[in-house]
């Protein structure tokens, strides 16, 4: 069975699994200085492949975590082919 980490983003209690090849880093990066700056939009792709656009302010509570999960092919970040919701059972 073939592996992979999955890294969870909670905002504001509000969880987002982030998509495969999302660096944690940057975003952790990005995220700082949103605050910094008193309060910016960043976005960031979710498993799915879907867009998400949040705004973070100093009084925002993000939390990040890791697993590791079984692999997903379909979980490649790629924006162009999301999947996933109702219509995927």
């Amino acid at each position: 069975m073939q592996l992979m980490q999955r890294v969870e983003v909670s905002i504001n209690g509000t969880a987002h699994l982030l998509a495969q090849g999302q660096q944690l880093t940057a975003l952790k990066e990005r995220v700082e200085e949103a605050v910094q700056a008193g309060g910016r939009f960043i976005d960031f792709t979710v498993v799915g492949n879907r867009s998400v656009s949040v705004l973070i302010t100093p009084a925002a509570q993000v939390v990040f975590s890791v697993e590791t999960v079984q692999y997903d092919p379909r979980d490649d970040g790629d924006e162009a082919h999301p999947y996933g919701g109702i219509f995927d059972f």
